[in-house]
């Protein structure tokens, strides 16, 4: 078992989204600008989907399946061996 505390920052972004300046980044004449999200952020409703969208190409890239029952339920089976792993995401 294992907890991530910054999963949700590591999701790409598929559309461009904007916001604010953050408080103590605001660059002096240019107040009216906007930063432009790269990665998912805390609060942002897309990453969740985002961060498990990465989630699942990597454990692809690494050989696991999903199984149909489960999107969260993945596994790999080798000769002699096989893998189970299970995600739960506790802070939707």
């Amino acid at each position: 078992q294992m907890d991530v505390k910054t999963t949700f920052l590591h999701g790409d972004l598929e559309e461009e989204i904007y916001m604010r300046q953050p408080d103590g980044f605001l660059v002096k004449g240019k107040e009216d600008y906007v930063c432009r999200l790269r990665k998912g952020l805390y609060g942002l409703k897309q990453a969740p989907r985002q961060w498990y969208k990465k989630f699942e190409s990597v454990m692809c890239e690494q050989g696991y399946k999903k199984t149909t029952s489960d999107h969260c339920f993945v596994r790999k089976f080798s000769e002699n061996d096989y893998i189970i792993l299970l995600l739960y995401v506790d802070d939707m």
